[in-house]
């Protein structure tokens, strides 16, 4: 799936608070008890009360552990025929089972908890039904049936005037309006349920706020302030040594960074999501890692193994009955057909995917299934069905104030009207189109989310050090309490090798801060530097010749042109992302560079001849090394020459080693380098000298450049030579 392409991917969450719990004294609530199991030795309510307790402590991270202890539990409950003991218990195993996706046990046993909870009309036995029934459907995509059971666990919470059950309820509103698009009304109810969080300092309910708070902040590509509170809620759940929220937290972070086209950081976290052992429970979790992994393999165009990974979790899903995993996964596995070129299935599995969104109201989803529907009629040649997705991929995506896919409907229409042949909406739409782009193209946000990652790095570490160091300093004042004064030459060495540890562990702790702030400092300059290949010069030139075909009315060759110069953007854009691009695709940004440079005036021929034993399509290169010499050779090789300018390139494979020459018949590189601005003309081919010996280096294969005046073969102009790195698919 290429990056226009890119499918939301859910953020994950945590959907209920059950109960308030310090999870600090966890260990030693659970050791007491296990006492309470040894040392009772009627087996009455007290027993059906503990045993119950037990269950709730291990629901999250020891699944089995918890069914072991409910039915017992409810074994008990029964025999003691105590109403509201067996309701609770029916309660609690289906919590359990909700957690673990096995939607119809948790479902039989609700209904069982809510006929008990009403013959006793207990009401806080029902407001925690409602609100539990609210998670379940919530799990399972009935999103209009949750806000029905929350709104109703929130009215009874706020008649027994139980701040924390309203503080869960109005925590869960929130992540329901925030499915359905409804942003404004989705933080109101965060906010509220923060500040409660606040004021009882319950750190479950803070980490749900902070992950669902930057949820919203996702959805709307607001991508600092998401990161910023993904990592507040991260804090927590280290803290409080929570696998669940850790192995969720890993995740929503993979997922902005994905969002950002930081593939390998994303990665990087779903690896560490994917090491939690204690996940593997959580199928609904499982499903929607699985669709991220699948996109991450989409966008490296591994589509074999993305259908293999997005057909594991569609069957994952339906088996669990998570309509909202599904139609992500469905969306998803609808681009990789399209991306390699099987349009009939991709419009089948968009068609499963919007019946889905549309008959749940899934309105975010929903985009990216018009979006593939218009792009799959756009390639089918359906142009009227494709307008009719387009325009209502528009209109959604205006309702839910969705930038990128603004940005994708008005290149859709741009190319659907070029091809019925209507130029001047083509025009329109494309500006429009480029609009939404710059606006999406931030680098501030690119900035913001280094020097956030950095600073919380930095907090990290500095934590870890002073934890470290008090350890040390501890160690050091009990010894030397315990130790004689016939010690005290033994001690000194003891305090010596400390201080050594503490000042080596110091300098160590310095180097990796750099390191990092290194890493972080290279990334920025990086795209800095692959943005800027493609000239100012050239952009205003282009767009300068676009105008005066347009004012001059050459409708058919100002389209001609355009299509050539999106093209080519688009292209760069997308090889400037990649550490290798496709040996063929980066050949057709050449292609389009020259046509565009000589398609006004015919300055100069060229040709651009590929070894017939070389199949383009299988190799992968470096992006953007032979551009550069192109530029030069067209600026600066025939500034003495009216006529008879040719360039030439030639692409071939010798001894294992993938050459390209570009030759010119200018004025020669040994002229070139006598004029004044030599400097000028050489620092794209040292920026590119420099990318090949530090590629080279990381490929481990050869890659140089090579450049020659043709004179010394008795010819006329320059020679460039590059020996390019490569890798075959």
């Amino acid at each position: 799936m290429s990056k226009k392409n890119l499918s939301k991917t859910h953020v994950i969450l945590l959907f209920c608070v059950f109960f308030s719990l310090v999870s600090v004294s966890q260990n030693k609530i659970v050791d007491s008890l296990k006492n309470v199991l040894k040392t009772h030795q009627k087996k009455d309510t007290v027993i059906v009360n503990t045993l119950n307790y037990l269950a709730f402590y291990h629901y999250r991270n020891d699944p089995p552990k918890a069914v072991e202890y409910i039915n017992e539990s409810l074994e008990l409950a029964n025999q003691l025929k105590v109403t509201k003991f067996t309701a609770h218990t029916h309660y609690i195993k289906a919590v359990v089972y909700t957690e673990q996706a096995n939607f119809k046990v948790a479902t039989d046993n609700y209904e069982k908890a809510i006929q008990l909870y009403t013959s006793i009309n207990d009401l806080n036995g029902l407001k925690k039904c409602n609100n539990a029934l609210g998670v379940l459907y919530a799990y399972k995509g009935d999103l209009d049936q949750a806000l029905f059971h929350y709104k109703a666990s929130l009215k009874i919470a706020e008649q027994l005037g139980d701040n924390t059950s309203i503080d869960g309820s109005l925590y869960n509103i929130g992540n329901i309006y925030s499915d359905i698009g409804e942003n404004k009304k989705a933080l109101e109810y965060f906010n509220k349920a923060l500040e409660l969080n606040t004021k009882t300092k319950d750190s479950l309910g803070l980490l749900n706020c902070y992950n669902s708070i930057a949820n919203v902040y996702y959805q709307q590509s607001n991508f600092p302030l998401a990161i910023k509170f993904h990592n507040k809620s991260l804090e927590i759940a280290e803290r409080t040594k929570d696998s669940i929220g850790i192995f969720q937290s890993y995740i929503n972070l993979g997922n902005v960074y994905r969002q950002q086209f930081l593939d390998d950081k994303a990665l990087n976290y779903y690896n560490k999501a994917l090491a939690i052992d204690k996940a593997q429970y959580n199928v609904r979790n499982i499903t929607a890692l699985k669709n991220n992994i699948a996109g991450i393999y989409s966008d490296k165009k591994q589509y074999d193994k993305a259908i293999q990974t997005f057909e594991e979790s569609i069957a994952l899903s339906k088996e669990i009955e998570n309509d909202v995993n599904l139609a992500t996964a469905l969306n998803g596995l609808g681009f990789v057909y399209l991306e390699s070129k099987n349009r009939t299935k991709a419009l089948q599995v968009f068609k499963e995917a919007y019946n889905i969104n549309y008959t749940n109201n899934y309105s975010l989803d929903l985009l990216d299934s018009y979006h593939g529907l218009s792009q799959t009629y756009l390639e089918l040649k359906d142009y009227d069905l494709a307008l009719a997705n387009t325009k209502k991929l528009l209109e959604l995506s205006k309702e839910n104030n969705a930038l990128k896919h603004k940005k994708i409907a008005y290149l859709i229409f741009s190319d659907i009207y070029s091809e019925k042949g209507n130029y001047q909406k083509a025009l329109n739409n494309y500006q429009l189109f480029k609009v939404y782009s710059d606006s999406l193209f931030n680098k501030e946000n690119i900035e913001k989310i280094t020097q956030i990652e950095y600073e919380y790095k930095y907090k990290s570490a500095l934590d870890s050090a002073s934890l470290r160091e008090s350890k040390l300093i501890k160690t050091v004042q009990t010894t030397t309490k315990d130790l004689q004064k016939s010690q005290q030459n033994y001690l000194l060495a003891i305090i010596g090798v400390l201080l050594v540890s503490l000042i080596l562990g110091a300098i160590i702790f310095y180097q990796k801060l750099k390191d990092e702030k290194s890493k972080t400092q290279h990334a920025v300059m990086q795209q800095k530097l692959l943005r800027s290949q493609m000239t100012p010069h050239f952009i205003f030139n282009s767009l300068s010749v676009l105008q005066g075909m347009i004012l001059n009315k050459e409708e058919k060759k100002s389209v001609k042109y355009l299509s050539k110069f999106s093209r080519l953007l688009r292209l760069t854009l997308e090889n400037s992302r990649d550490k290798l691009v496709v040996l063929e695709q980066e050949l057709e940004a050449v292609n389009d560079y020259l046509t565009l440079n000589n398609l006004e005036n015919n300055q100069f021929t060229f040709s651009l001849q590929v070894d017939t034993s070389l199949d383009t399509s299988r190799y992968k290169i470096p992006p953007m090394l032979i551009q550069p010499f192109v530029e030069n050779a067209i600026e600066h090789a025939f500034k003495q020459q009216k006529s008879d300018k040719t360039i030439d390139i030639n692409i071939s494979i010798k001894n294992n080693k993938l050459q390209c020459t570009i030759a010119d018949n200018g004025i020669g590189i040994n002229a070139t380098l006598g004029q004044h601005n030599a400097n000028k003309n050489s620092l794209a081919t040292t920026i590119t000298s420099q990318r090949l010996k530090v590629i080279s280096k990381d490929m481990k294969m050869d890659g140089y450049v090579l450049i020659e005046d043709r004179q010394k073969y008795n010819q006329k102009g320059t020679l460039v030579t590059l020996v390019i790195p490569y890798e075959k698919i």
